[in-house]
């Protein structure tokens, strides 16, 4: 059930405060909202027309690039939709681009390089995150995927610590489940046990490749899935390395797709039934 007006206003006021001065921000834990069960199924596309032919529990769509109508289209095949955004950097082709002041745009992000990170201790740019959870709730959305939690550990540009990390990603947790809305942890990996209380599921991206994968089970013993991907072409041609993948992936109960890096469903294996 999406909460009131003024629940909403609360939160939003409470996170901002908390985002300038640091203080500990309890989960948001009294509602409704979507939880998606371990081994839920999922596809994954971000670029191109989105391709609805497939039979899964969740598709995760980019938030702008998707329309209302396509949402209640993905929805009325019986999936639910969680819809992607950037909440740690700068997209100059995003709507709302002219919103951020120059003094919160750092590095580019290393391989984006039309990407910059975002000074998340900044409340603008928070407050520009909480309005496109708004637009997640007008266009429909079950859910939303905010990307790039993790500048902290990267080179942004900023001092920012893994307090000041911390601080961001739980307020992003509070202000989607004070819209009703379902919200993953992106990455992060160095946070999750700091992180679990406040999100539903987990969405990561090459752990096996990285040896990675064990900081994600207290999401599988959290009753929370865990949305992967892998990206390396051996996974998809080699039909051993493709079996020993899904092994893992099975044994750990992740829901783990082979994907191309660009998100543009060109092809997909999915290691679930």
């Amino acid at each position: 059930m999406t909460r009131s007006f003024w629940q909403i206003i609360l939160v939003s006021i409470m996170a901002l405060s908390a985002c300038v001065s640091g203080n500990d921000i309890e989960p948001v834990t009294d509602g409704d909202w979507y939880r998606p069960a371990v081994g839920a199924t999922w596809q994954w596309q971000l670029s191109g027309k989105v391709n609805q032919q497939y039979q899964v529990d969740i598709y995760d769509i980019d938030l702008f690039d998707s329309s209302a109508d396509l949402i209640y289209d993905i929805q009325s095949s019986g999936s639910k939709v969680i819809c992607y955004f950037s909440a740690g950097s700068y997209e100059g082709w995003r709507d709302d681009a002219k919103d951020f002041k120059a003094a919160e745009l750092g590095n580019a992000l290393d391989g984006y390089e039309n990407e910059r990170w975002l000074d998340i201790r900044s409340s603008n740019v928070l407050s520009i995150m909480t309005r496109r959870m708004d637009l997640a709730v007008e266009k429909g959305c079950d859910g939303v995927e905010p990307d790039n939690m993790d500048g902290y550990t990267n080179n942004p540009g900023f001092k920012l610590s893994a307090k000041d990390q911390l601080a961001f990603n739980r307020n992003i947790a509070n202000a989607a489940h004070a819209r009703g809305l379902s919200v993953g942890l992106k990455n992060d990996l160095d946070q999750v046990s700091d992180l679990i209380d406040y999100y539903d599921f987990a969405v990561n991206e090459q752990c096996f490749e990285y040896e990675e994968c064990d900081t994600l089970t207290p999401f599988i013993k959290a009753g929370k899935a865990v949305f992967h991907t892998e990206y390396k072409e051996e996974y998809l041609q080699n039909e051993g390395n493709k079996k020993a993948i899904c092994d893992q992936a099975r044994a750990l109960s992740f829901s783990t797709l082979l994907l191309p890096v660009e998100l543009d469903d060109s092809f997909r294996f999915s290691c679930s039934p």
